[in-house]
């Protein structure tokens, strides 16, 4: 999974802070799968799936229908704690979250 930097060293005391999830709904790590699929990891632990497929090949896509090519899908990242691709796509992060906490995946339309 691709994280993103969530603690920093205090090198004079030699320490990691622990750093409490003021926001639980952000992303912390996302790894694209097969099938226009995502797995996420959120900053307090929760994982789910996000199922893409559905929504990338409909009518409805608009921005997202750009996902169907499978090299730009890959290059998804997190970005200050939202699952993001190039040219200025992103996810809801807390939408995301809420479906994942409640069914274990979300399959946005």
């Amino acid at each position: 999974m691709r994280t993103q930097p969530g603690t920093k060293k205090n090198p004079a005391a030699g320490l990691t802070p622990a750093i409490r999830p003021r926001m639980p709904w952000r992303v912390k790590a996302v790894e694209p799968l097969p099938g226009y699929r995502l797995r996420v990891r959120f900053l307090d632990g929760l994982e789910g799936v996000v199922e893409m497929e559905r929504l990338i090949h409909s009518r409805r896509a608009g921005v997202f229908a750009v996902l169907s090519n499978k090299a730009l899908f890959r290059q998804v990242c997190v970005t200050h704690g939202a699952v993001t691709w190039p040219g200025d796509l992103d996810l809801a992060p807390d939408a995301m979250y809420r479906a994942i906490k409640n069914k274990g995946f979300w399959a946005p339309a």
